[in-house]
């Protein structure tokens, strides 16, 4: 009995956690909206969009239309220093240029969106918190939901004609591997570079 009415409490305390931070939502927003405004933050910014491109050319194919990156990392980084619209710019004129320097396909104003999106969920998720290996985790399966199984097949079933199932199950495997390896990578570099901006900061 009393083991269930702990559970129920830690779940009360998770919905209410959850709630305050919907709430405060529209003031996250306001603040990352602010920092592009900001010299230092927009310098970063663009240091970071730079970093994206240059990983983004060492991405790894492993299947039809699957491949592996860690530019996601650079979005992580984004996403806790600047907040959810800041890096999700970054993600935007990310992406256009990588397009520009080294075109992969027919372009598709879909894949800018999803440069945003996922600039957009890691601000949500990072910005103004405390790094944890949850939080982390949270914010790699919101972009590997959103993004890697839905909006992305989408995409590439429109551009290349083929069944969105398809495109769908050609992801599912690679993404299940990588899960906890990019969840663990994304919380080990969060973690480094809070320390790191603390030094700087104190």
């Amino acid at each position: 009995m009393e083991k269930a009415i702990g559970g129920l409490g830690k779940v009360k305390n998770a919905f209410c956690h959850f709630a305050a931070e919907i709430t405060q939502l529209p003031s996250l927003l306001l603040s990352s909206a602010r920092e592009m405004k900001n010299v230092r933050a927009l310098v970063g910014a663009a240091m970071l969009a730079a970093l994206n491109i240059v990983i983004a050319q060492f991405e790894i194919p492993v299947g039809p239309y699957v491949k592996i990156s860690f530019s996601f990392l650079t979005y992580g980084v984004s996403g806790m220093l600047f907040g959810p619209l800041t890096t999700g710019v970054v993600g935007i004129a990310a992406d256009l240029i990588k397009y520009m320097v080294s075109p992969d396909g027919g372009f598709h104003p879909g894949f800018t969106l999803n440069e945003f999106v996922i600039g957009f969920l890691y601000g949500i998720c990072l910005y103004r918190k405390k790094v944890t290996v949850v939080r982390s985790l949270v914010a790699k399966l919101s972009t590997v939901f959103i993004i890697n199984l839905f909006l992305t097949p989408l995409w590439l079933a429109q551009l290349y004609g083929e069944a969105y199932q398809f495109m769908v199950s050609a992801r599912l495997i690679k993404n299940a591997v990588m899960l906890p390896i990019d969840t663990a990578l994304l919380f080990f570099v969060l973690t480094f570079v809070q320390k790191t901006q603390k030094r700087l900061y104190h």
